[in-house]
């Protein structure tokens, strides 16, 4: 008999019986490599020698965690993470994302690069312990494949990481680490184990490594006088799982949309409108059957005008994603003024952080906006007019996902304050800035609890929600009437 000798579970302690190709667990076993006695024979009768059949090795996807010390300083740590043993496909981008009271905010995201060699960059997880009763705690990791902007594949394992009593001695923290994970690394070699007995006196200066699933027992009770020990830091394997991914779709689909907030604050507007859109199309308003998708109304000392608002087309402008970036052209009989300028019918022009809008060229002050932010994903207009606390715009490519870590864009500070969204899976999203985490928005998402969104806000369906009201309010005294 021998051991098992499977080269995806090196740690397989179970015996084989000779000629099985298996242990217990179904571990596929490596064929004998030919004896000489084989040798012998088969050059005797001019026969090639026989050589072990190839058996697949079958890499398990896992994380290897090591640099773990529960006696940190300060209770401040920097864990590294590598991912081993993930499938060998080159396309797709892998993301990480962990979920831990540890962490700061609660949770952190990392993108994973892979190497020229094909290996995948490791990467550190820093958190602190200090303030945190002692304890267990779980470290909630996913590993994300990510291709055209959707999850094709998802895996997903649990860390438990210890944090120590103040007062717990070196012994005390090891012995509860081994006690806890079956499977720690903390240097007698290759799943054995080392007892170290001193029952003589004397000074005894021990230096303890366990490594590859090992473990190390000192003993020095009844030994006297003082001893020193020094441990290494823990380090283990933790398999990931694969799960199913099921057809994500966004639960509140749309392709334009407004955040409305009912009780603005200085410098704030109460329509945020959202479109994701190819071609946003800008034009006049209209209640009924309007041709672009992009309202636009004039605001005076009274509030809406709608004499000057007639002076803008029907369809004005249109912005769209070029070669070189986001652009606008002029495709209306009154003009757009750029900066001041005409630039002429259909000569799309990109746009640029600080850009002055002027709608139209023949009568001035109707419509004024600013570009204040170029995103890697669509732009963001404000009002720069009577209209400025009235309402601003998110003009984003659908189905684009900005990435994070985020780029570097470009933004004014009237566009730092506000959310950062994007449009994919049919729908728009809230991204976390700092933690990554991704909220589908919808008339029930809690939107106070997302971050640089403002209290009173709401989410609508309707791109002009007051508009809708005002149709359905007409169409309801038309029936009464």
């Amino acid at each position: 008999m021998k051991k098992c000798c499977s080269p995806g579970h090196p740690h397989c302690t179970l015996w084989v019986m000779p000629g099985e190709s298996a242990c217990a667990s179904g571990h596929a076993q490596t064929p004998p490599a030919p004896s000489s006695f084989d040798l012998i024979n088969a050059l005797r009768r001019d026969r090639p020698a026989p050589v072990a059949a190839a058996v697949p090795v079958f890499a398990r996807p896992h994380l290897h965690i090591s640099g773990f010390d529960p006696r940190a300083a300060g209770g401040r740590q920097a864990i590294k993470i590598e991912l081993r043993g993930m499938p060998p496909e080159r396309d797709g981008a892998l993301t990480m994302q962990l979920q831990s009271a540890l962490i700061a905010h609660g949770a952190a995201r990392h993108s994973i690069a892979r190497g020229l060699h094909g290996g995948w960059r490791p990467f550190y997880i820093e958190f602190s312990s200090r303030g945190h009763e002692h304890g267990q705690y779980q470290v909630e990791i996913e590993v994300l494949r990510q291709r055209d902007g959707a999850i094709c594949q998802k895996w997903v394992c649990t860390l438990v990481l210890l944090v120590p009593r103040p007062d717990a001695s070196l012994t005390e923290i090891h012995q509860t680490f081994l006690a806890t994970h079956k499977n720690v690394r903390v240097m007698a070699d290759d799943a054995s184990i080392a007892r170290i007995k001193a029952p003589g006196g004397g000074r005894l200066d021990l230096d303890v490594n366990a490594r590859n699933a090992s473990i190390a027992q000192v003993d020095l009770h009844g030994g006297g006088g003082h001893a020193e020990t020094g441990f290494s830091t823990i380090a283990w394997d933790e398999d990931l799982l694969e799960i199913d991914v099921p057809a994500q779709h966004h639960p509140h689909p749309s392709q334009a949309a407004c955040l409305v907030n009912a009780a603005p604050e200085a410098m704030a507007q109460r329509q945020v409108r959202l479109f994701a859109l190819r071609e946003c199309v800008i034009g006049r308003f209209e209640q009924v059957d309007p041709e672009a998708d992009l309202l636009l109304t004039h605001f005076g000392n009274d509030g809406q005008d709608n004499g000057l608002t007639r002076r803008l087309s029907a369809r004005h402008a249109i912005i769209r994603r070029g070669a070189g970036g986001f652009e606008i052209e002029d495709v209306s009989r009154y003009g757009i003024l750029l900066d001041g300028s005409w630039p002429g019918k259909n000569k799309p022009v990109a746009l640029r952080l600080g850009m002055r809008i002027e709608f139209s060229a023949s009568i001035k002050g109707i419509v004024v906006m600013n570009v204040t932010a170029l995103l890697p994903h669509g732009v963001i207009l404000h009002r720069v007019d009577q209209g400025q606390n009235a309402e601003c715009f998110y003009l984003l490519e659908p189905e684009r996902h900005p990435g994070f870590p985020l780029p570097a864009f470009a933004a004014a500070p009237r566009a730092n304050v506000l959310p950062l969204l994007f449009h994919a899976q049919g729908g728009f999203w809230h991204l976390d800035p700092v933690t990554g985490r991704e909220t589908p928005l919808g008339p029930g998402t809690p939107l106070e609890r997302l971050a640089q969104v403002p209290r009173h806000n709401r989410f609508a369906q309707d791109p002009y929600p007051e508009a809708f009201i005002e149709r359905t309010s007409g169409a309801l005294a038309l029936a009464t009437a």
